[in-house]
């Protein structure tokens, strides 16, 4: 039997960093699905798609940011794994997930979420 990729739904508002992390992680063997904002990834999370891990930046547009996100994430899927990508230096006690700073490598953020996979 085949093992399927895991599936990752990225959230993120900047259109550079977005399309790169999301090369990097399908280079690394991940099924990604990308968004710009909290709309479409809802949209994603309605649908009957697999998504292992919900990957999002923090501080994003339109009042929603990330840890709101991954609240509204968990309620529709139960045990999501949930990483946050930030460049700001933001509160965590919100947060459901690890947390990571951006800069970081797409062979460090690669390792993190591999490891917040297999847990």
């Amino acid at each position: 039997m085949e093992e399927t990729a895991p599936t990752i739904l990225f959230v993120d508002d900047e259109d550079g960093f977005r399309y790169a992390t999301t090369k990097a992680l399908e280079k690394a063997g991940f099924a990604v699905t990308a968004e710009r904002d909290y709309v479409g990834a809802l949209r994603e999370l309605e649908s009957d798609k697999r998504i292992d891990l919900l990957l999002t930046d923090v501080v994003m547009p339109d009042r929603l940011h990330g840890f709101a996100l991954a609240r509204m994430a968990r309620l529709r899927r139960r045990g999501m794994k949930v990483v946050y990508i930030t460049g700001y230096d933001v509160p965590t006690t919100d947060a459901v997930g690890k947390v990571l700073r951006k800069p970081i490598s797409e062979e460090a953020l690669v390792d993190e979420i591999r490891d917040v996979l297999a847990r």
